[in-house]
């Protein structure tokens, strides 16, 4: 599923007492309101939606933060910060390990090449792009008619309007939504406490929860060498959520594989996800082992090595996942429930034969689309699956 772009979603979750949420993943053009009136007595509006998502940020090293103030605070993960710090670093001033401050805005440290998005506005532009796709053509012909018209798309949107436009693609094809963004490349460094305790713990407790650690960086966006002006931002709550409260959190990139098939998930279980677990372990190894010959490498070689293990521990739970028998049968039955509900006179309609067999290493096998069409009909009006 690589030709899904990063989009900007939401995520829900009824705090509780045994700490499970009552989680999902949406776009923000189509979240659950009658689920959430219904459940929680809660309907977002419209202002409401757009205010959190025009407070919302995406920074492009990779990573998600919010606006916290009306002259440009942005508030994120150390590890988001990670990268910006290292390359403001250098062998008289370690920022990722002491940790910085700015006393003054004179004092804020530029950044070398970041860049924040804040998302301005979503349109549907599936039709345009398949449109593009005539039936006769062959899959190569087809793929580059759909790339020509997003790039099409993507340069009309941005010589109109002035913004970042990318056309991300949802569903697997699916939807086709063209994003437009506001981009600040003036992006400077305002606080960062030290790594020792933004990343308590270490590796040994990566993935554990709770986490008893500050990460935490600030930085503040510059429009013409000022302060950039925000309209949109998230007010501080000194006094926190409370015990039940419904919570929402916000943020790009945001993605979710549950609609892959069995099929799918089998051969990420047997080639992609080993070969990138062994990737990982490799380079975790060799960045380490360089690393340890020198103070200066260990400060350039820290972030790398924090990614690497970060993905090891991502990949040995996917393996943990993808070979447990109760999670597969859930797998399996679900397939099997989505396959049930294509009636005789939707297979005919389809033209798609009973017994199809659905792989990702051939993605444009009819039964396939007329799944991932399915999901979209079921998934609607409630959730991104």
């Amino acid at each position: 599923m690589r030709n899904i772009r990063l989009c900007l979603c939401l995520l829900v979750a009824g705090l509780s007492d045994r700490a499970f949420g009552d989680e999902g993943m949406w776009l923000y053009t189509a979240p659950p309101i009658k689920q959430l009136k219904d459940k929680y007595s809660f309907e977002p509006t419209k202002e409401w939606l757009e205010h959190l998502q025009k407070s919302s940020v995406r920074f492009n090293s990779g990573g998600s933060g919010s606006f916290v103030s009306a002259t440009g605070l942005c508030i994120t993960n150390h590890h988001v910060g990670a990268d910006a710090l290292q390359k403001a670093s250098s062998e008289q001033h370690n920022y990722l390990k002491d940790g910085f401050y700015a006393k003054s805005q004179a004092e804020e440290i530029k950044c070398a090449d970041l860049e924040l998005n804040v998302l301005i506005s979503i349109e549907d532009v599936t039709a345009r792009v398949n449109g593009a796709v005539k039936p006769a053509m062959s899959p190569d012909a087809a793929s580059k008619a759909r790339d020509g018209s997003i790039a099409a798309i993507e340069k009309e949107s941005k010589d109109k309007t002035g913004l970042r436009s990318d056309v991300v693609t949802l569903y697997q094809g699916g939807i086709y939504h063209l994003y437009r963004y506001k981009r600040y490349d003036d992006v400077r460094i305002v606080f960062a406490p030290e790594q020792q305790m933004a990343f308590y713990g270490g590796d040994p407790d990566n993935f554990e929860y709770p986490r008893f650690d500050l990460d935490i960086c600030i930085f503040r966006v510059y429009e013409n060498g000022q302060p950039a002006q925000i309209d949109n931002y998230l007010r501080w709550n000194s006094q926190g959520p409370s015990d039940g409260e419904l919570t929402f959190v916000s943020g790009s990139p945001g993605r979710t594989d549950r609609q892959l098939t069995a099929d799918e998930l089998a051969d990420r279980r047997d080639h992609e996800v080993p070969k990138w677990l062994q990737m990982f372990n490799r380079r975790e190894i060799l960045v380490n082992s360089w690393s340890q010959r020198s103070f200066e490498n260990a400060r350039r070689g820290r972030d790398d090595l924090f990614g690497d293990q970060n993905n090891r521990k991502r990949y040995d739970g996917y393996v943990a996942a993808l070979f447990d028998p109760e999670i597969w049968k859930l797998i399996e039955g679900r397939d099997k429930k989505l396959r049930d509900a294509i009636t005789p006179k939707k297979r005919r309609k389809r033209r798609l034969p009973r017994a199809t067999i659905i792989s990702s290493r051939n993605v444009r096998l009819p039964l396939a689309t007329a799944v991932h069409a399915l999901f979209l009909e079921r998934c609607s009006s409630t959730r991104a699956c």
